[in-house]
């Protein structure tokens, strides 16, 4: 099994970077460089997928549905394996491969296309691929930063990382409007694939060492796996951030399947105006990310997300009213600041596991909390879509709305609510 060192020797102290912080690491500034790059393509990319779909191959809100379930379907039956297998193999590696993968994947779109013989099986099946490379990258992704950094330099990590895929999270989706209106729909995911290009070279320059575990410590992929799911399902803290991801994702990608469609058909925008429409919304992520470490020391990280989830995400209700009752560009804006609570708690959970779990297990554990929240992203999609047929896209945004409001109830619930801070490490 391979293991990271939580803090790698190459970590300079924070008093000899000075006002540069993790910025004078010429590690954490590959990572982040390819990350963000790569976010970019993956903004571009998301936006240009459901434009071909919609606008090319005129999908229905069952098909965005199923379109949007296929990319996460991988979590489902993958997900606990790959978690060993991660803990296992060079984890740096295991993104490099990913990205390569990703590229000659979404690649393959635009060549189909120009030949004509693009059709929505290749589509779906594009679509389950890179959710499978995607799998094993997120993975290892999650495992990897803390061998880059020392543990007191992790918020400042993801804050940063969060930071340049939020920031290319606004840029990505009026990129794709304009490269859709110009050159066609399709042109977004050439722009993906040379991002990954861009991702896998930062990977292959970082320079910081991985140690492997010796082989006599490795069990069967089985009783890793089990290993994984144990320390989430006994964990409180871990398994009431599981429980709450759940549900709240199920909620998210039911909007999500349908907001393309709602834009479009219901709202009445052109797909340059989506892509606008995107970008503002992700403004939100940005300042989400970029607050992030400021909310949890003013507030304590347990209660930064509390409130966060509690009083900030509570603004999606307001989307469904674009075009009535409430004017679109306010409808925007209250979805901006429910993404920016959101991603502002992302990054305060995901320090906190990397923090928090034994590092030789870390991508077990991740891999055991995100099948499950990844997992209900697929039914969340299809019920999305589901519901979108039945009942228009409009009247689903609402539902799945309140979906996630009620995921709320699940963080009250939990021992997180009496805490300031969450605790650090704990023993396997």
């Amino acid at each position: 099994m391979t293991q990271l060192s939580v803090a790698p020797a190459v970590a300079k102290p924070v008093a000899a970077r000075g006002r540069w912080g993790l910025w004078a690491e010429h590690d954490f500034r590959r990572l982040w460089i390819g990350e963000t790059t790569s976010g970019l393509g993956t903004a571009v990319g998301h936006v240009s997928l459901s434009l071909v779909a919609v606008v090319v191959l005129n999908a229905s809100p069952v098909m965005m549905g199923v379109l949007t379930a296929a990319a996460w379907i991988p979590w489902l039956l993958i997900g606990l394996p790959a978690g060993a297998w991660v803990d296992r193999w060079p984890r740096r590696r295991v993104m490099l491969v990913s990205d390569l993968a990703l590229m000659l994947l979404f690649a393959s779109v635009p060549l189909a296309a120009w030949l004509g013989v693009l059709t929505m099986t290749q589509l779906l099946l594009v679509a389950v691929a890179a959710g499978t490379a995607k799998v094993f990258f997120t993975t290892a992704y999650g495992a990897v930063v803390p061998s880059l950094v020392a543990e007191s330099d992790l918020l400042e990590a993801n804050t940063k990382l969060r930071s340049g895929e939020s920031a290319a999270d606004v840029a990505g989706p009026g990129v794709a409007g304009v490269l859709s209106q110009v050159f066609g729909a399709v042109s977004g995911l050439l722009l993906d694939s040379v991002t990954y290009l861009v991702s896998a070279l930062c990977l292959r320059s970082i320079t910081a060492v991985e140690e492997q575990r010796a082989p006599a410590e490795r069990r069967g992929i089985g009783g890793e796996i089990a290993e994984g799911i144990r320390f989430v399902a006994r964990d409180p803290y871990l398994r009431t951030l599981t429980c709450f991801a759940t549900l709240a994702n199920l909620g998210l990608n039911g909007i999500q399947a349908v907001q393309v469609v709602f834009l479009v058909r219901s709202v009445g925008l052109q797909p340059s105006a989506v892509g606008a429409v995107f970008a503002v919304v992700s403004v939100g992520g940005l300042a989400g990310a970029m607050f992030a470490r400021k909310v949890a020391r003013r507030f304590g990280t347990a209660r930064g997300l509390l409130l966060c989830q509690l009083v900030i995400a509570p603004f999606i209700v307001l989307l469904p009213c674009a075009g009535r009752g409430l004017p679109l560009p306010l409808s925007v804006l209250a979805w901006a600041v429910a993404v920016g609570g959101v991603v502002c708690a992302n990054v305060i959970a995901g320090s906190f596991y990397q923090s928090y779990c034994p590092p030789e297990m870390l991508g077990r554990i991740r891999a055991s909390a995100s099948t499950v929240n990844y997992g209900s992203i697929p039914f969340g999609a299809l019920l999305g879509g589901y519901l979108g047929e039945l009942i228009d896209s409009r009247n689903t945004i609402w539902v799945m709305s309140l979906v996630l409001l009620t995921a709320g109830l699940v963080l009250l619930a939990g021992p997180i609510r009496t805490l300031r801070d969450f605790p650090r490490r704990t023993e396997a």
